[in-house]
């Protein structure tokens, strides 16, 4: 009896760490920075204007992933579900969640007395932090060896400074 307890947990937590895919929070924080940068570039802009534009264009891009995974090649021969909808919208759920702790900087910049720039740098570095948090979560999740881990968030780290060099290339 407790074999078989011990082996049904297992089985969920093995099924747990196959369902688990944070590449949707990888992702969102790397078009939260992105999209910083692209607005960095601008100019003077409304921090409100920041905050409403990394929160529309993550669940913009959330819902081009829900269509993409319901409608693509991987679903076009089953019937939709309403689980299997709603599970989808589950998944990509982390690109909207990735755009939260970038806005949420912008939003606060004001109270840590920064300007425009500030707070655009503010936002770029808590969205790289994100995209490099989400990397080592879904790894860690997934059972990789800490060796692996520390991998992934090096390899996305090395994504968001590549962010950041473009973001100087524009000097701004």
């Amino acid at each position: 009896m407790v074999r078989t307890r011990t082996a049904e947990a297992e089985a969920r937590t093995a099924e747990r760490r196959a369902r688990t895919d944070y590449t949707g929070g990888v992702y969102g924080s790397l078009l939260a920075a992105s999209v910083i940068v692209g607005a960095g570039a601008l100019g003077a802009f409304p921090r409100l204007e920041l905050v409403v534009l990394l929160l529309l264009t993550g669940v913009v891009f959330w819902i081009a992933h829900v269509h993409a995974h319901l409608f693509g090649a991987r679903l076009a021969q089953r019937t939709l579900d309403r689980r299997t909808v709603l599970r989808v919208c589950r998944d990509e759920w982390p690109i909207v969640k990735a755009a939260v702790p970038p806005a949420l900087a912008v939003a606060v910049s004001p109270l840590l007395g920064l300007d425009l720039r500030g707070t655009v740098w503010l936002a770029l570095a808590v969205a790289v932090a994100g995209q490099v948090g989400w990397s080592a979560a879904a790894a860690r999740r997934a059972g990789a060896s800490w060796g692996m881990v520390a991998s992934s968030a090096a390899v996305n780290l090395v994504i968001g400074l590549l962010i950041i060099a473009f973001k100087l290339a524009l000097k701004h």
